[in-house]
């Protein structure tokens, strides 16, 4: 089946059409700037060079138009009737309390949908134009939602419950939720087959390390534990994020600084992280290019976040009772090689033992065994592919209709 997946932002849609039968990408591409002058769209078809165009686009209609146009283009696109578009599967960053799996599109699924909007106010808005952007140009092609946080949704209470009283949630679901649930699924599969298959009675906890962090504890293939919470401000530092502190800091600042609530919000997620502490940046790269010249707050950076990945390892074994496997993945995990040793150096205790040579691979976009041969809990590196689990997901619940 042919499925085009379709990840939405408030003036960016990022798609890609796969073949499921290969798993291969046949084209992907960016509208960008939608909405905003200068827009344009970046398009490659596997095979053929990329193509860019700039034009108006004055909302997500025209961008879909324009992704349909492209790929029937007999130069630059890869099918010759858009009826080979056979799905489509939308990334939607949150469904509240409301989705635990992945859903058919209908008009009942698109008013529960805008009940998430408080819930991710930045994404969902820039979900529903997507989504509909889509049907208009598209209305006999059937859609579906896959959500970040359905993955976690299998979390027993004692996990998601915040300390705060209980009419909060019952009164507004304040809770943990999660986030990178896709990723966190597809790795964690992953590395059940190179456990052997069997998914019962696996331990594995998976670390989607980057711009944005969050690790998981995957307990028999279900995450019973995640770092991110109510939002994706909590857990482990991250690119300008703070992650999570002493919730007395947010007044105590608010109070010195004479912050709004709403500039207290955007502190916390844009100025704080890699960015505040380093003074560098938000991104890895040019951090760990300070390290190495000799910038001390940048390594601070790269040591707090390698122990706090490290302190998540350790709790989460004890919460499932051990640990077969540790996965990292995304942009930091997959890439950067200091932090995977610093966070698991001093785990020697639970069995980990990681192989120097090994974890110092450079690129791959394979998965990759990081631990030594007498190690007895594997560590890999495994690439994640989100949107191929969009596709399946799709392919899966159009097949059932």
């Amino acid at each position: 089946m042919k499925v085009l997946v379709v990840n939405a932002g408030s003036s960016s849609l990022k798609y890609q059409l796969f073949d499921t039968e290969s798993a291969n990408v046949l084209a992907k591409g960016n509208c960008e700037r939608i909405g905003i002058e200068g827009s344009r769209i970046i398009h490659k078809t596997a095979g053929k060079d990329e193509y860019v165009k700039e034009l108006t686009l004055k909302d997500h209609s025209e961008a879909m138009k324009t992704v349909v146009d492209t790929m029937l283009d007999p130069e630059v696109g890869c099918i010759k009737t858009v009826d080979e578009i056979e799905a489509i599967g939308h990334r939607v960053v949150h469904g509240g309390p409301y989705f635990a799996e992945s859903v058919l599109v209908t008009d009942e699924v698109m008013s529960i949908l805008e009940k998430c909007v408080s819930y991710a106010p930045l994404h969902t808005p820039a979900h529903i134009m997507g989504i509909k952007g889509c049907m208009s140009v598209m209305p006999d092609t059937p859609e579906v939602l896959v959500f970040d946080t359905a993955f976690h949704q299998t979390m027993p209470k004692e996990a998601f419950m915040y300390g705060i009283s209980y009419d909060m949630y019952e009164d507004y679901q304040i809770r943990r939720y999660g986030a990178h649930g896709t990723s966190h699924r597809y790795v964690s599969g992953e590395m059940i087959k190179l456990l052997g298959g069997k998914t019962e009675g696996t331990k594995i906890v998976t670390c989607h390390i980057g711009n944005g962090s969050s690790i998981s504890a995957v307990k028999d293939g279900k995450c019973i534990d995640t770092s991110m919470g109510f939002t994706p401000l909590d857990g482990v530092l991250m690119g300008t994020r703070c992650g999570a502190i002493d919730p007395a800091i947010v007044p105590f600042i608010m109070e010195k600084k004479g912050y709004t609530p709403a500039e207290m919000d955007a502190y916390m997620n844009k100025k704080c992280g890699f960015a505040g502490i380093s003074g560098v940046g938000s991104d890895s790269r040019d951090v760990e290019r300070a390290m190495n010249e000799g910038n001390e707050r940048a390594k601070l950076v790269l040591d707090m976040l390698s122990y706090q990945i490290k302190k998540y390892i350790g709790s989460y074994s004890a919460a499932m009772g051990g640990i077969d496997a540790i996965v990292f993945t995304a942009g930091i995990g997959e890439h950067v090689s200091y932090i995977r040793k610093n966070a698991l150096s001093g785990l020697e205790y639970l069995g980990v033992k990681l192989d120097d040579k090994r974890n110092t691979f450079g690129h791959s976009n394979d998965p990759v065994k990081l631990s030594a041969d007498d190690s007895r809990v594997a560590v890999y590196m495994i690439p994640t592919n989100e949107e191929l689990v969009i596709a399946k997901d799709t392919e899966e619940i159009v097949n059932s209709l």
